[in-house]
């Protein structure tokens, strides 16, 4: 467990993969999240057991309140997806205290780059140092098509 940058008293961060409560997680992302509607829970499981996870807890309780993943070689490069905070505590600074905990836990590893895709939080990103890519036009992109399952 360790602290992330200015979460709100009443929460703590943790990249224990032990205290993620799976069914949670997967209920929120693939009930709420526009990312992963529909993504089955098995498709979440092999997701989750190849990334770094993170999330934010209620100290009292436990309860966790916020989640993400990170899919990273630990030298070179990292992704940061499924950044997901629960409704109820939304508007408190934890889903930007989230993503602040994660920088300083990949900072270790010596990244050459954390990428991210977003559709709507660029100001939560862009506040903890997130930019948009220099030259798009050296990104490439291969897709393949699914079998029902969300992205």
């Amino acid at each position: 467990m360790s602290d992330a940058p200015d979460l709100p008293e009443g929460y703590e961060f943790s990249a224990d993969t032990d205290r993620v409560d799976v069914d949670r997680v997967h209920r929120w992302l693939s009930t709420d999240a526009y990312w992963a509607v529909g993504r089955s829970r098995e498709k979440q499981d092999h997701a989750m057991a190849a990334s770094l996870n993170f999330g934010v807890y209620e100290t009292a309780s436990g309860e966790q309140v916020a989640y993400a993943r990170v899919v990273t070689d630990r030298a070179l490069f990292g992704w940061l997806a499924d950044v997901y905070v629960d409704p109820s505590v939304r508007g408190k600074g934890i889903g930007t205290a989230l993503v602040g905990g994660i920088r300083e836990h990949l900072r270790s590893y010596g990244l050459r780059r954390v990428l991210l895709a977003t559709h709507d939080a660029h100001g939560v990103y862009e506040k903890l140092g997130f930019a948009p890519l220099e030259r798009p036009d050296h990104w490439m992109a291969l897709y393949f098509e699914t079998s029902g399952d969300a992205k």
